[in-house]
């Protein structure tokens, strides 16, 4: 028996096939898509007609190289970026393009919301986290103000995953992981926040899918298209969910205590929750997980910056600067590099390096303190997150940097916890064909649970587990202690 999962990023799409029996991919199918060209400065989108085009040429490769197999296909999941709200009329049109994560076009609006509650402290009480500026409620809030003749065709609001759910069923819904990372929804009882719907407009709610279970069925697949794409049968579809969502689910972290940390561009550390973690200060995110669980989240956008920074530099390959992280002490002899500081007009952050001497400031070095200052980010993350009551219990890593020893054992050092890597380095197209089983099951009346398909098919990659260094990693409690004191310092000072 086969699932696919789908996951659609901002780049490309990606589908694999899932052999229960083997536990193991055995297909996968590719496509990109691209933002769209030519944009202002600040300004990403993407045409939702591009998703769909790039899910159909992958998952059409992805059945090619499974040949007869595609007879035994039983479920679809769908993971897509959490960012991308899709508008449509009442004909299914869509409006206009989709605005991505880290659009900054609509940061006024976003705070015109927040202050109408009182700030971040009120946002936090409304729905459990603060608002964010590239998120749906800032989207459309600018679009009501902006673009009033395409507000007013507006009949449905979809997000990314479920934009790729109606297409593939006809059915529009949303599950609560979703729901709670758009930023409309009251996390703590996952349902819609009233009072943010009636300071946009109070008839927006009834241009919102009905939300559902995670765990329940979107619904069949259309039969024109499996029979486009050569499959027989009923094929279910399940709920599937948000990138860091699906990601967590291939990661096998399913039970509470599971961290998921993405070493990649995008930086992020979440856990899984059987409670709602909020967090007073708003540095931690609870959104809802796609087994309806939580998930406290903390995201870096731009998160391997530093080491990009430092290969340019230098000229240097990915291995070579494994080598000079590798070639230098822990500490880097002092050089700590900071968090970036934003001086809070939207502008590029900035980054500063401490502790600059004639004798330490070598390449090696300053590749290892760059290596150490993403580390360390992670480490300030699941130190907040832990002190808001989780209680980690073991670490995957997912993401491009997730394959390299070097990197997974200063994660390990930093974190204080053993780190193992995902199968395959990036597991939500995974996670999204693990969903679609354990739904095909739940609807055929069988009992299959996530814990047991996860220890069955999300084991780590053999040999990927590092066991943290005690030693170094006290020396990285002490340098993440005075990194934050520093990164607060320069902060008060660039707001001032």
């Amino acid at each position: 028996m086969f699932f696919l999962g789908i996951d659609s990023n901002v780049h490309r799409t990606v589908v694999v096939a899932l052999d229960l029996e083997l536990a193991a991919v055995v297909a996968e199918g590719s496509a990109d898509h691209q933002c769209l060209a030519g944009a202002p400065s600040g300004v990403r989108e993407q045409d939702p007609a591009s998703w769909i085009s790039a899910l159909d040429s992958a998952v059409r490769q992805c059945l090619s190289r499974l040949g007869p197999g595609r007879d035994r296909v039983a479920g679809i999941g769908v993971s897509a970026q959490s960012h991308g709200v899709v508008t449509l009329d009442s004909d299914n049109r869509i409006i206009r393009p989709a605005k991505l994560a880290g659009d900054s076009s609509m940061w006024r609006e976003s705070e015109e919301i927040s202050q109408a509650f009182g700030g971040p402290p009120g946002m936090i009480e409304l729905t459990g986290n603060v608002i964010a500026s590239d998120g749906a409620p800032a989207f459309l809030h600018w679009l009501k103000k902006n673009e009033p003749q395409h507000y007013q065709r507006l009949a449905t609001v979809l997000m990314p995953h479920d934009f790729l759910n109606y297409w593939l069923t006809s059915s529009k819904r949303m599950e609560f992981g979703d729901a709670s990372a758009c930023g409309l929804m009251d996390v703590r009882s996952r349902s819609w926040s009233e009072p943010l719907f009636n300071l946009i407009d109070p008839r927006l709610l009834e241009r919102m899918p009905p939300l559902c279970s995670s765990r329940g069925a979107q619904g069949p697949l259309r039969h024109d298209l499996a029979a486009s794409w050569g499959l027989t049968g009923e094929i279910l579809v399940s709920a599937g969910g948000g990138l860091s969502m699906m990601e967590a689910i291939g990661a096998g972290n399913v039970s509470a205590g599971g961290v998921t940390v993405r070493l990649g561009q995008e930086g992020r550390v979440s856990g899984v929750s059987a409670e709602p973690i909020i967090d007073p200060r708003g540095e931690v995110n609870c959104f809802c997980d796609s087994t309806d669980q939580w998930m406290p989240t903390v995201a870096t956008m731009a998160a391997t910056d530093p080491l990009e920074m430092i290969s340019s530099t230098f000229g240097w390959t990915s291995a070579q600067l494994e080598a000079a992280v590798s070639a230098a002490p822990c500490g880097a002899e002092g050089l700590v590099f900071l968090p970036p500081v934003e001086s809070g007009d939207y502008t590029v952050p900035t980054r500063f390096l401490h502790g600059i001497t004639r004798e330490n400031y070598t390449a090696t070095n300053l590749a290892r303190s760059a290596a150490e200052g993403v580390a360390l980010e992670f480490g300030h993350s699941l130190e907040r997150i832990a002190e808001l009551g989780f209680e980690p219990k073991h670490v995957h890593v997912a993401g491009d940097w997730s394959r390299s020893q070097v990197w997974r054992q200063l994660v390990a050092n930093v974190l204080g916890l053993p780190v193992a890597a995902v199968k395959g380095g990036d597991g939500a197209a995974l996670g999204a064909a693990l969903q679609s089983a354990v739904t095909f099951f739940a609807e055929s009346g069988e009992d299959l649970t996530y814990q047991e398909i996860a220890a069955y098919a999300a084991e780590p990659a053999e040999g990927s587990r590092c066991e943290p260094n005690l030693e170094e990693h006290e020396r990285y409690r002490e340098v993440l202690s005075r990194r934050q004191f520093l990164s607060e310092s320069l902060r008060g000072s660039a707001l001032s």
